[in-house]
């Protein structure tokens, strides 16, 4: 059965409610039974004693005192209740009856010898009956036999438990209808997010779902949903820039690469000719083969972002292994290297992530450095952290560029830097990386002074 939520809200609502009213109106039931043979019970029981006193006992024989009086008084009173009285000897035998019997008799239950109240039929009517020993000098002489009509107690309880189904078909179906009538009010809020959502595209991802004014969940909903919508939004916006960016910088490459070839065929040349544009075309290549592993790394880095596999190793033998790779670009600008360890215990970190954040950093560091430069890496224990700092006295970064210098492809003040080749990735991957080994970098710089990276792992 395929039922729409609201319907699914008023059902569940409707069945719970119910077991609850079965119970409740199970409970009223059979208190008002057992008030109902209590009361009546305890008339019967105030009946048999009453009569008891009336009782005359010869020898082994039990017979009512006064039995004429007892008729005479039964033609005068009318009563709208009467009590049938029977009188059996000690053995089970009828001795005598109340008038009201006439040919009737009560039947004798021996089980219920000592007062038990019970249900019993006369003449294919339901009376309540109870049997009590007549006794004297301690001994039993005989039994009273006394009944009362119980066809008036099952009305009443028949047309209660009549009463109690209506009312509890009734209350179901208006319940029902109420529920959902409630719940329809209720997930209001939830048609709205369908319709706004179903509106939104990649063309307008702007949009944003309407806030309840109660903040329970279905605002907590609306506001995961536009948080949701925000992230998707950077993101869409992020692949744009990269998409864009990306074809730029590969395009430049090609467009050069073309124009040489062009330019090679157009007619013959000399051999050192060739040699040198082949040369140059060449480094054309290897920028753009450079361009592209780094792509593909931010691709793997936003797809792969699991340390679970990744070896770890010592910080300070990475450091000293990136060095080793920037020996040659450090050696011909013949930079001096201050590596301050201060780290007294060993410091494991995820080699494969790690070592892109130091290659870049470091890179960036000796790339930017003026010739004859210095390069301070410091190495030290804050807090719960362990923290590596990577400062040159090079060009420097504008403070207006700080906050965009790990978007894609980004590159400060390039224009004037034309000598130092780049394409603007390597911080966006240490970041990335950063982020999968959630560690920060922070970056400050003065222009003209140097910069400042700060890692912590």
């Amino acid at each position: 059965m395929s039922l729409s939520f609201k319907n699914r809200i008023a059902l569940h609502y409707m069945i719970a409610t119910a077991i609850i009213m079965v119970v409740a109106f199970t409970v009223v039931y059979f208190v008002v039974e057992g008030t109902v043979y209590k009361n009546l019970d305890s008339d019967l029981s105030y009946e048999a004693k009453k009569h008891t006193k009336e009782m005359l006992i010869i020898g082994d024989s039990v017979k009512i005192r006064n039995k004429k009086e007892w008729e005479e008084r039964e033609h005068r009173e009318l009563q709208v209740n009467p009590v049938f009285i029977q009188i059996l000897n000690k053995d089970g035998v009828f001795m005598d009856k109340s008038p009201n019997l006439k040919e009737n008799v009560l039947r004798f239950n021996p089980s219920q010898n000592y007062g038990g109240h019970f249900n019993e039929t006369l003449k294919d009517r339901a009376i309540r009956q109870v049997q009590i020993p007549i006794e004297e000098d301690g001994q039993v002489k005989g039994f009273i036999l006394a009944a009362m009509s119980l066809e008036s107690s099952k009305m009443v309880l028949k047309n209660l438990r009549y009463v109690l189904f209506i009312s509890f078909l009734i209350l179901l179906s208006g319940l029902y209808y109420i529920s959902r009538y409630i719940a329809g009010r209720g997930i209001i809020p939830v048609g709205l997010i369908t319709q706004t959502t179903n509106r939104i595209s990649k063309n307008n991802l702007s949009e944003r779902v309407p806030l309840p004014e109660n903040k329970d969940e279905l605002y907590d909903l609306s506001s995961g949903i536009n948080g949701l919508l925000k992230r998707i939004e950077s993101a869409m916006e992020r692949e744009r820039q990269f998409t864009s960016d990306a074809s730029h910088e590969l395009r430049t490459p090609l467009s050069t690469l073309r124009g040489t070839l062009e330019v090679l065929i157009r007619k013959p040349r000399e051999q050192s000719e060739y040699e040198d544009k082949i040369r140059f075309s060449l480094s054309e290549i290897d920028r753009m083969t450079g361009i592209i592993e780094q792509l593909l790394v931010l691709a793997r880095l936003d797809t792969e972002a699991d340390t679970s596999n990744d070896y770890m190793i010592s910080l300070p033998t990475l450091i000293d292994d990136s060095l080793s790779r920037q020996k040659k670009p450090i050696s011909e600008k013949q930079l001096s290297i201050d590596f301050d360890n201060n780290i007294s215990g060993e410091c494991k970190v995820p080699k494969y992530y790690t070592k892109l954040i130091l290659d870049n950093i470091i890179g960036n560091a000796v790339k930017y450095s003026n010739e004859k430069g210095k390069i301070q890496i410091k190495l030290f224990q804050l807090a719960d952290k362990v923290v590596c700092k990577v400062v040159d006295n090079g060009i420097g970064i504008r403070k207006e560029d700080l906050d965009k210098l790990f978007n894609h492809f980004y590159r400060s003040d390039a224009l004037n830097h034309k000598n130092i080749t780049g394409n603007g990735l390597g911080l966006s991957i240490a970041q990335k990386a950063a982020d999968a080994i959630h560690a920060e970098i922070e970056v400050d710089s003065t222009i003209h002074v140097g910069t400042t990276f700060t890692i912590a792992f």
